[in-house]
């Protein structure tokens, strides 16, 4: 039996897994691919795919309507995955001074989270602006045109959005948040403990494969040969920490914090306890 593993253009690792020659081969994979990362959780619920990667937003969005989330594994932290960017020669010198304005961004990712910590520093929440969601090419369009004052931007756009001259950043993302990706699961799926310890052993390696060749997955990622875009997926690549190892306390915790942000800017219905390796078992 095929292990069904869901990819989509923002998680790079499985991305590049699909079209990464021998990937999983170990694991009899099909690779399974749809547009958005926030989808992930019901394309596991109508067994579409047996374990998806997204940023540390979705599987929190996921256990609070109530599913029974399971984490496999976990990226190296990326504090070089996001940014606030606003207009070269807009007015707005503060994160606080984006109250009241309207701001776009992939709501219900690792951004928001990157957004909500931001108005922390600044006393302010996420009911204090207007979130416009909004997909990376759209609000960078918009953001060109004035239809919002700022956008909160994710990698590759976001470094192919700076080459360009027109755009600064207000805000980095630095450590603030962890940012990283999560692979991960639902219990109706039934993996068992053996292959998610497998599943987590061939991400680390795949990862190794693609440090060490950034040229490749460079290729790989960009689209009839276009030369421009290739050398911005391998600065991309190139920066970019491959390391991956299986979920722990730590993250787990991080995951934890995340949540109680959310909770108290209003995203979350109710207060949500991640359970703990010790907790639950795949």
């Amino acid at each position: 039996m095929a292990f069904r593993i869901g990819h989509h253009p923002n998680n790079l690792h499985l991305h590049l897994a699909a079209l990464w020659p021998g990937a999983f081969a170990s694991m009899n994979p099909e690779f399974v691919g749809y547009p958005e990362g926030r989808d992930t959780a019901k394309k596991l619920v109508r067994g579409e795919f047996d374990i998806g990667g997204t940023g540390s937003t979705p599987p929190i969005l996921a256990a609070a309507s109530g599913l029974s989330v399971s984490y496999v594994a976990a990226s190296a932290p990326r504090p070089a995955n996001g940014a606030i960017l606003v207009w070269k020669t807009a007015d707005i010198e503060t994160v606080a001074d984006l109250k009241g304005k309207a701001v776009a961004l992939v709501d219900g990712s690792f951004l928001t989270y990157f957004l909500a910590k931001r108005l922390d520093e600044s006393g302010l929440t996420l009911s204090d602006i207007q979130r416009q969601d909004i997909a990376p090419i759209p609000s960078r369009d918009a953001l060109k045109d004035g239809a919002v004052a700022a956008w909160v931007a994710m990698a590759p756009h976001l470094e192919q959005s700076l080459l360009s001259g027109e755009f600064r950043v207000l805000a980095h993302c630095g450590d603030l948040i962890p940012n990283r990706s999560l692979f991960w699961t639902i219990d109706e799926r039934g993996i068992s403990s053996a292959a998610a310890t497998d599943f987590a052993g061939e991400l680390e390696r795949l990862g190794k494969e693609i440090a060490a060749d950034p040229e490749k997955a460079a290729f790989l990622l960009s689209k009839d040969g276009d030369e421009a875009e290739r050398r911005a997926w391998t600065r991309v690549v190139s920066g970019r920490n491959w390391r991956v190892a299986a979920v722990d306390s730590a993250v787990l915790r991080e995951q934890q914090a995340e949540a109680d942000t959310l909770f108290k800017h209003g995203d979350l219905p109710t207060k949500l306890t991640i359970q703990t390796t010790s907790d639950k078992e795949i």
